[in-house]
């Protein structure tokens, strides 16, 4: 309306007019053009307030219509949802996961209450349910994270801050790179100079026993490659479904991925009397029990164990490869925790080289896949990623079928494959880097080593737990007694008796471990998994809640 009032104005002042009292020639003409642009004045001034009405009325109208369209929507999507419990895939449900599961997602509570200001016995959340060893104050190993640092940011490649031996590393991978970039995509089956790193390290570990590259398999951690390998290992239906014989307790990865892939678990006891040792008698129980309701064609051994920290012997790992050659059982070395042996009497043995030793009958016809990984050891980079599998004896055509499967995921993140390197392929005597690379390893493992001894001896002391000897690993794995009392406090809160134990240690202690019954564990016998990777004092603290909770625990269902 302002526009419209501006233009009348202009004419009349163009018109030397004031108003139509304000002719002052008297001409009649200027006069009457005055009144007309003044009229004109008038009439847009009546056009626009009918324009503005109107546009009023219309946007109540289309809010009414809007409305009414939404309502009938609304009405539209009440309609049940596609994906349901009901619905979604049966073995994706069927999936369970201890290590991450109701216990953590109860701690996670907690720790939101704590920020919030809600008093609690305790003041932190220790969660002792997971093998993070960062995350529990580990501090990582210079070398490896300077060569890293080197491949994700090339440029400081002509800094003096980095020794000369991290920068050869770090220019040997990028070369290996699409176009030096840490960026680019690898080969499926991994960075090709890395793998060879990886088949040398195989070599040295193995006393000069032979490890070809091309069967390397660089993967997203050793799950990545587990879960790989009893992909393309299960098939048939019925009786026919491949049956996966596993130790128990087991690591859930394994029945996760059996329940994911629609495999048939098969699980075979560990002694827990002998220190977990592994029973070949116990291994033929069961494969000839699971005959009757499947395949079993696949044998996998976790060593040293988890959760249960045992070594097995040299003697042992012979007489499961006799078994697996004499059943004719696909071989599954999970050796992840291969550098983290600390009892004196116990020495790790790779069941390649055993395999090897044992002459061409056996090397050149058990079917072997074993796996590594940078999450454990000493170097605790979990969240890197990074791993490996050395499949051997593959039948030429299913090498194919495989590489073929791993192409589907592009390949295993670079930065985790550059990882791997490192631990590969770390300083050597004579090289800048190696007398602080060997001290950091060493300070690791020594603390892992008196930490593992000082939790054996403080449960030992405690009247209703009892501790085999930590011989590698970085987990406890205690048996502890529950009285007839809780197994009913239990049942009336529908728990397992060991949830319900460590569910009470959680809210009491604000110490989070995880049920034994996560794991497996024989009929009546109750346990729970605890890493030791908390910092010596902290795990004294922890292991002196977990006694007094314990003691109290007893009294209270006594």
């Amino acid at each position: 309306m302002h526009r419209f009032a501006v233009l009348a104005k202009q004419t009349a002042a163009s018109s030397g007019c004031k108003g139509p009292g304000s002719c002052r020639n008297g001409r009649r003409d200027v006069a009457l053009r005055c009144i007309a642009s003044l009229a004109a004045e008038k009439q847009h001034r009546q056009r626009f307030t009918q324009l503005t009405r109107s546009g009023r009325e219309g946007l109540v109208r289309w809010n009414s219509a809007a409305k009414a369209s939404a309502v009938k929507i609304s009405e539209k999507t009440s309609r049940e949802k596609i994906l349901t419990l009901e619905s979604m895939n049966p073995q994706v449900k069927a999936v369970e996961y201890a290590v991450r599961g109701p216990i953590v997602l109860k701690a996670g509570e907690i720790e939101k209450e704590l920020r919030k200001g809600i008093k609690k016995p305790f003041t932190e959340v220790i969660k002792a349910n997971i093998g993070d060893a960062h995350a529990m104050g580990q501090q990582p190993i210079t070398f490896l994270r300077q060569v890293v640092a080197l491949c994700t940011y090339p440029n400081l490649l002509d800094s003096p801050s980095f020794p000369e031996d991290s920068k050869k590393r770090a220019r040997r991978i990028l070369q290996g790179c699409g176009r030096k970039s840490l960026g680019s995509y690898s080969a499926s089956q991994g960075v090709n100079c890395i793998r060879e790193d990886v088949a040398a390290y195989i070599e040295r570990r193995d006393g000069g026993v032979p490890a070809d590259p091309d069967n390397i398999y660089l993967t997203t951690g050793a799950s990545d490659g587990i879960f790989t390998i009893l992909k393309i290992l299960v098939s048939g239906g019925g009786k026919s479904r491949t049956g996966v014989m596993i130790p128990i307790p087991q690591y859930p990865l394994y029945s996760a991925a059996i329940s994911e892939l629609d495999a048939i678990q098969v699980n075979y006891y560990l002694d827990e009397e002998n220190c977990w040792a592994l029973d070949v008698n116990e291994l033929r129980r069961s494969l000839n029990e699971a005959k009757a309701y499947c395949n079993p064609k696949v044998l996998c051994i976790i060593n040293p164990g988890n959760p249960t920290g045992q070594v097995q012997s040299r003697k042992c790992i012979e007489d499961v490869i006799h078994f697996a050659w004499e059943e004719q059982l696909f071989l599954l070395a999970d050796e992840v925790y291969q550098d983290n042996v600390y009892s004196e009497e116990c020495q790790f043995h790779s069941f390649k080289k055993v395999l090897y030793e044992m002459g061409p009958e056996y090397y050149n016809n058990v079917e072997l896949a074993s796996f590594h990984s940078t999450s454990k050891g000493y170097m605790g980079e979990c969240g890197y990623r990074g791993g490996y599998m050395e499949v051997i004896n593959l039948h030429p055509e299913i090498k194919g079928q495989l590489v073929k499967l791993l192409s589907v995921r592009l390949c295993p993140p670079v930065s985790g494959q550059a990882a791997m390197d490192i631990v590969v392929n770390p300083p050597v005597p004579g090289e800048e880097s190696y007398k602080q690379f060997i001290k950091e390893k060493e300070s690791v493992l020594n603390n892992l080593a008196q930490k593992a001894k000082l939790t054996e001896d403080m449960f030992n002391k405690v009247p209703g737990i009892h501790c085999n000897p930590l011989q590698g690993a970085m987990y406890a794995f205690p048996r502890i007694f529950i009285p007839s009392k809780a197994i009913e406090a239990a049942k009336a809160h529908k728990m397992a008796p060991d949830l319900f134990y460590c569910m009470k240690l959680l809210e009491e202690t604000g110490i989070c471990v995880v049920p034994g019954s996560g794991f497996g564990q024989r009929e009546g016998s109750y346990h729970f998994r605890m890493t030791i990777l908390p910092p010596v004092e902290k795990l004294k603290i922890v292991l002196e809640k977990v006694k007094d909770f314990h003691i109290q625990f007893l009294e209270e269902y006594a």
